[in-house]
């Protein structure tokens, strides 16, 4: 069952459920054992098994007397693991919380299984989400899915490395990829669902700050924080969010959604649309493919009759520098609470208060987060607290500001790259430190979080590896919906082609 693209999608499930083609019961048996199938990816940390067949059975009772929850009924979704799930272990990929079980759901977990979805698990992330490989937890690293193609295996050797999804969100973008969940959540501060989305060859969207509730998500840059979606197409994305989206009491940085329709556009006319392309994304390390591709999408909406204009964001060549400074400061704030006192790992070290909080912490992060949490209490020392982050927050307004200053200039919106490069190998990629690759992979994507924006990537085609390209679209605050709309377009004009899986489950000649 698949889409005139061939992908397969929720709403392709959801007229399956309608037309008794298929049942959430026989549907979350198939992820269960594409789960199995798949495990050599590492995507999942805990598969929730017993109670994904539970749901999944309720569901097809509801559906069977027509009184379906709501239009996700019985669609199968992952969870990334810093989202809290109640009575489900929630360990932010950490030893600092291995066994920690939750007493209650994040909101937009909630709103999910309000809807009847089915959860099939918590997948994997870098700990704490403080990564952009997906390859820094305490569970192991994240193959990605396109490792295993005919395709790139062909194309790069037999004897090939296995390539990174990228991250932080790298397992829900593996879950979505190797078609075992069609849904799944992520969390994006600086890049971390749009990232992966770009390297998986799937659509992963940061919705406006605010837009979707933060509560139950475990933090990590408060200001910058949101729940991302992950999906196989933007017409998926929209439908998600508009579930997802609204005021929550539980958060006070959210706010009620504007009104907007679930489903987006069939056709959309793109004469009305000015896209942007920033001059300033032509950064140092551009792979010569993904310019190709920047290039050749922007002739697609010049072509179609957009208006296509180089703008101007002067001070995102100091964007990554303060991202990286007030990321590090929050992450210090934020992981204060990991002590050993109130929850979480305790060290058996407790010849004194101080020995037992020094032990757990080092025994509970990785160097990773011990290393974020040092330099982000230099930041915050009281000789350094205007040098640094008052500073950075001044540059932060500035960036906004361009992004203002660009889009009330009758700019619609923006078009870059979401990556430097394709997926690296493995191997490559840990040749160099988490800090060095967080400001390489994080370039193009830690505006948008500055400036609270939505911005979504979408892939649009296949690189001379057989990896997929991913550009990203950025928009004016609160107008996901309208940027979705151009994603769809985008979506439909590059024919991004499936992610081909040998072993893919068929039911007469339609795949599900």
């Amino acid at each position: 069952m698949q889409d005139k693209r061939g992908k397969l999608t929720q709403r392709i499930v959801i007229l399956a459920f309608r037309e008794g083609r298929i049942s959430p019961t026989e549907l979350c048996r198939k992820c269960l054992n594409r789960i199995k199938k798949t495990q050599h990816l590492n995507a999942y940390i805990t598969v929730t098994e017993e109670l994904s067949l539970k749901q999944a059975q309720e569901s097809e009772r509801r559906l069977l007397r027509g009184v379906p929850k709501g239009p996700l009924d019985g669609v199968p979704f992952a969870v990334k693991d810093n989202f809290c799930t109640k009575n489900i272990r929630t360990t932010c990929a950490s030893r600092m919380l291995k066994d920690y079980f939750p007493p209650f759901n994040a909101t937009v977990v909630q709103k999910l299984l309000d809807q009847g979805a089915v959860l099939m698990g918590k997948t994997n992330m870098d700990e704490f989400a403080m990564g952009a490989g997906s390859i820094d937890g305490a569970f192991g690293p994240v193959k990605n899915p396109w490792s295993y193609t005919e395709l790139y295996r062909t194309l790069a050797g037999p004897e090939a490395n296995w390539v990174i999804t990228g991250g932080s969100s790298g397992g829900s973008a593996a879950a979505v990829a190797s078609l075992t969940s069609y849904l799944a959540l992520g969390s994006d501060t600086g890049g971390s669902t749009r990232n992966p989305g770009a390297l998986c060859g799937i659509v992963a969207l940061k919705p406006t700050y605010g837009l979707l509730s933060r509560h139950g998500l475990i933090p990590l840059v408060n200001s910058m924080d949101v729940p991302g979606i992950l999906t196989r197409n933007a017409g998926d994305a929209s439908l998600v969010l508009s579930v997802l989206q609204g005021h929550d009491v539980k958060d006070s940085t959210s706010f009620p959604a504007p009104y907007s329709p679930a489903d987006l556009p069939e056709k959309l006319d793109v004469r009305n649309i000015c896209v942007g392309i920033p001059k300033e994304y032509h950064a140092l390390g551009l792979s010569p493919e993904t310019l190709a591709e920047w290039s050749r999408v922007a002739d697609l909406f010049e072509g179609a009759g957009a208006r296509v204009e180089q703008v101007s964001l002067p001070h995102t060549q100091h964007s990554i520098v303060c991202y990286h400074v007030l990321c590090h400061a929050e992450v210090a704030s934020n992981m204060a609470c990991f002590d050993g006192v109130e929850y979480g790992h305790r060290s058996k070290m407790d010849s004194s208060t101080e020995v037992m909080y020094a032990t757990t912490r080092h025994e509970g992060f990785n160097d990773v987060v011990r290393g974020r949490i040092l330099s982000g209490n230099y930041f915050l020392l009281r000789q350094n607290y205007q040098h640094y982050f008052v500073k950075a927050q001044k540059i932060r307004r500035l960036i906004s500001d361009d992004f203002r200053r660009v889009f009330s200039a009758g700019v619609d919106v923006l078009l870059t790259p979401t990556t430097l490069t394709d997926a690296t190998c493995y191997r490559d990629f840990t040749q160099e430190d988490n800090r060095t690759r967080s400001a390489q992979e994080d370039v193009f994507t830690q505006p948008a979080n500055m400036s609270g924006l939505p911005a979504v990537s979408v892939p649009t085609a296949l690189s001379s590896r057989g990896l997929p390209i991913g550009l990203q679209l950025i928009g004016r605050a609160l107008e996901d919906h309208k940027l979705l709309s151009v994603a769809q377009w985008m979506e439909q004009a590059v024919a991004f082609p499936s992610i081909s899986v040998h072993d893919t489950f068929t039911e007469s000649s339609d795949t599900i």
